[in-house]
């Protein structure tokens, strides 16, 4: 058993009611992950940093995904009973799943040299619940990757101690690292145009 399926073992048994499961990686690298649900993630970091057998005394990276909305095609098959002969039928209906962003962290444990922990949070859309709890207070670490989460997908750090763009400037709109995002044709915004951004900034060549 991995360092996940113990600790999923050992969360449940501590936390019956709390929403989380097994995300299983079919990668080479076998990482898997455990999703929470956002209401328990608190209450599970804290176990994580002092109760948790390991405990997890690192948080090494925070990081976001965009999940947006998509489409699915789903084959249904139904069989019929008709004049004593069965028939097979397939229809294809197409279902929506709905978008939503996801936090991603991983914990080690230093003192035991285990890890990674991998924890997924979603939000509840890419909208108007865009909330998760920030883990600043339990590890410090998290205080500049949850800035960088929330300046680039725009996930908002309940309890976070100073949450405000880090990498793009207070008036810049939007999220860039969305998959959503359009890149705008108006440069003249941009403080410190430099590279492409410079030469796009640029006015039309005119012999």
């Amino acid at each position: 058993m991995n360092i996940t399926e113990a600790i999923l073992g050992e969360i449940r048994a501590a936390f019956p009611k709390a929403e989380v499961s097994l995300v299983p990686n079919p990668s080479p690298s076998n990482q898997n992950s455990l999703r929470v649900a956002a209401a328990d993630l608190l209450e599970i970091a804290r176990w994580l940093r002092g109760q948790a057998e390991p405990a997890f005394d690192y948080l090494s990276n925070v990081t976001g995904v965009d999940w947006p909305e998509k489409t699915v095609k789903e084959k249904i098959k139904t069989k019929t009973l008709r004049e004593g002969e069965e028939r097979k039928a397939e229809t294809i209906v197409e279902k929506r799943i709905p978008g939503f962003l996801e936090v991603v962290y991983h914990f080690y444990s230093v003192s035991t040299r285990k890890g990674p922990l991998i924890l997924r949070v979603r939000t509840g859309n890419r909208r108007d619940q865009v909330v998760v709890p920030s883990l600043a207070a339990i590890w410090r670490s998290a205080e500049f990757q949850e800035r960088e989460v929330y300046d680039l997908y725009g996930v908002i750090f309940k309890g976070h101690p100073d949450l405000r763009r880090l990498l793009m400037w207070e008036e810049f709109e939007d999220f860039p690292m969305r998959k959503d995002y359009v890149e705008p044709d108006d440069y003249e915004y941009e403080p410190t145009p430099h590279g492409s951004v410079l030469e796009k900034s640029q006015p039309p060549f005119r012999p």
